[in-house]
């Protein structure tokens, strides 16, 4: 279609696109942008997109052409595409695989059609400390034990190199899924969860074994990586943000498939097992007793032979396990996440050491299917008490984010949403514990920090569950992988700053589908005029890309009686 006024995108020389928010064909443009932009921010009226290199190399890796990209510009945009725009689009696209990485007997070599390519990137600085000879006009011979390196060098020069080296195989494991769990209840992987596993696999092929499936909170990520344990019958590494995330691994792992008791292993602060299934967390792996020493659980990666190693909340993987990932290149690798951001802006190391994205399902898709929740944001702006005000006008950055995010004032909104949602299953989640204690006192709620002993967690997540309990609030350890199907109202006191994925990662602890159909409710308690809405705007940035409009409220309309 031509331009037309009547269009909501506007797209700049400098790889912005602005989307206007109050358009007929706005959630339509969204949809299609957030496959190949990455979205910046989101005041009333236009939302600002940037295109980027990394962004278009994840589209170019799930599939999408130049030729869709453009199509899709060209379809919403109110002016004609700048014609840089569409060079860059088509260069930026092009470049993903014109290098390959394969293997010849026992040589790794860097392959391309492209002799001139092949000759620029033999002379770049952050290539040559990896090569080891060049074979002829089109080959370069590199260090094979440095696969990650080339493959994180050749991303920095801005041609990433299409890995067709292939993997070594693990030791077998037989595994078959269960139709039905041990709970008795029917069990099939839903067919978005199949057809992500089935694109990592590729066949079998080296064209797939290495990527990130992007997944919505609650849409069954950890299925994706039972479906690609099954299609593979190997020893599988399986590494977890926390011990929580770990057991609820290994209660999925024996409710939907046939592994045993004894074949699953934990390898955390409390256990030291290594079975053909092994479940680690990051805190084991980065553990060292000093600084600048070696990382002794590092050991872990060895042995074995491991067929594949899943990575669990890949957005959060701490930057010294991206080194070792560089030297393990050889083993298959899936990334599993509901958003690709970092808030370390380590996606290119995503991107060349785990895998590029592979499949990315937009949540309100999953949520118009019935598979997540549907959700509604609601951010509450609450005014600084008077008597902390000139406190706060006298602090430092960081002293007035804590001053606004504890806002005294906040205490009272939760009162009221807690009355308004007794009946409900309401998580209270905050950063600040001296702010979560108090509310524990006030509310009679209990309280899950990082000091909480494992077996005591364990407890009140089940008394939330079974409804013993109907409050419960969390700090930080809540964000990732706990397993509250009922949840159906969070709360949220205070953040991590500008934290988008932590934001995601708060809604999500809601988005299961609830055995009533009841909406699930997330609200975000916001000092008005501060550091915290500041930061409140930048968090939502990820959950407004996808979809979610977070509806604006002062205080006194939740405040004012509901007759």
């Amino acid at each position: 279609m031509p331009p037309h006024s009547s269009n909501p995108l506007i797209v700049q020389g400098d790889r912005t696109v602005l989307l206007e928010v109050d358009n007929p064909l706005y959630a339509e443009a969204r949809d299609q942008l957030a496959r190949f932009a990455e979205l910046e921010k989101s005041p009333e009226h236009f939302h600002t997109y940037r295109i980027s290199p990394l962004s278009l190399w994840n589209a170019a890796a799930a599939g999408l052409s130049a030729d869709d990209i453009l199509a899709a510009l060209d379809r919403f945009t109110k002016y004609p595409v700048p014609a840089n725009i569409e060079f860059e689009v088509k260069d930026y696209i092009a470049r993903y695989g014109r290098l390959k990485l394969e293997r010849r007997g026992e040589l790794l070599v860097l392959v391309s059609a492209d002799e001139p390519l092949i000759a620029e990137v033999s002379r770049h600085r952050l290539l040559r400390p990896y090569l080891v000879d060049q074979l002829d006009s089109r080959t370069l011979s590199v260090q094979a034990d440095r696969r990650g390196h080339v493959k994180q060098a050749l991303v920095r020069i801005g041609y990433p190199v299409e890995d067709l080296a292939g993997y070594a195989e693990g030791s077998p494991l037989p595994l078959r899924l269960r139709e039905t769990t041990l709970g008795g209840k029917p069990f099939v992987v839903r067919p978005y969860q199949q057809e992500a596993a089935d694109v990592f696999f590729a066949g079998g092929s080296a064209r797939g074994g290495s990527g990130v499936i992007v997944l919505p909170c609650g849409a069954g990520k950890t299925i994706v990586g039972l479906a690609v344990m099954a299609h593979l019958q190997t020893h599988t590494l399986i590494l977890c943000t926390n011990i929580t995330a770990a057991r609820q691994w290994r209660r999925e792992l024996l409710d939907k498939s046939d592994l045993t008791d004894d074949q699953i292993g934990e390898y955390s602060g409390e256990a030291k097992e290594l079975r053909p299934v092994t479940l680690a967390t990051y805190q084991i792996l980065t553990y060292r007793p000093r600084k600048g020493e070696a990382f002794p659980h590092f050991r872990i990666f060895d042995t074995r032979r491991w067929g594949l190693i899943i990575y669990d909340e890949v957005h959060l993987l701490p930057a010294p396990v991206f080194r070792i990932t560089a030297e393990i290149q050889s083993c298959r690798r899936l990334g599993l996440t509901a958003t690709l951001v970092r808030e370390d802006h380590k996606e290119d190391d995503v991107f060349s050491l785990i895998g590029p994205k592979r499949c990315d399902i937009p949540w309100k898709v999953l949520e118009k299917q019935g598979w997540i929740a549907t959700a509604r944001c609601t951010e509450v702006r609450i005014a600084l008490r008077d008597d902390l005000r000139m406190s706060y006008a006298l602090s430092t950055a960081r002293d007035r984010f804590r001053i606004a995010s504890e806002n005294p004032a906040k205490r009272t909104v939760l009162r009221e949403l807690l009355a308004r949602h007794a009946d409900d299953r309401v998580l209270i989640i905050g950063q600040y514990l001296d702010q979560l204690r108090i509310i524990a006192r006030e509310t009679g709620a209990p309280l899950i920090t990082g000091a909480t002993p494992n077996r005591e967690r364990e407890r009140l997540y089940d008394d939330f569950r079974t409804g013993r309990i109907k409050t419960l609030i969390v700090s930080k350890v809540g964000n990732f992988a706990v397993d509250l199907p009922d949840a159906n109202v969070a709360i949220q006191v205070s953040g991590t700053f500008g934290s988008r994925q932590e934001e995601a990662q708060r809604l999500g602890r809601i988005l299961r589908p609830k055995s009533n159909g009841a909406m699930a409710e997330f609200y975000s308690l916001v000092t008005r005029d501060s550091r915290d809405a500041d930061f409140a705007a930048n968090r939502q940035l990820f959950l407004t890309e996808q979809g979610y409009a977070y509806r604006i409220l002062d205080v006194h309309q939740v405040l004012e009686p509901t007759g």
